[in-house]
């Protein structure tokens, strides 16, 4: 699936991801491939997306995520 996270500086990453964990505002969750569609809040906390096997982390104060069609799109305040 394709992520993408940005701040209103910047991008902080955009590319294919196996699987992302997001700080929910009601406790962690995870999105895989063929999530059904959510918009959701996010609260401060950690971003970790799977990429070729390989975690990375990205840590945020709040923001959103959007997930439809494959495409999982995340505005975020750091």
């Amino acid at each position: 699936m394709k992520v993408r996270i940005i701040t209103p500086e910047k991008v902080l990453f955009e590319g294919e991801s196996e699987s992302v964990t997001f700080p929910g505002i009601n406790g962690s969750f995870d999105v895989l491939p063929h999530h059904a569609p959510l918009i959701t809040a996010l609260q401060k906390g950690i971003i970790r997306y799977l990429v070729n096997g390989k975690e990375y982390e990205q840590p945020i104060d709040s923001g959103f995520v959007k997930i439809e069609n494959d495409i999982v799109t995340v505005c975020a305040e750091k």
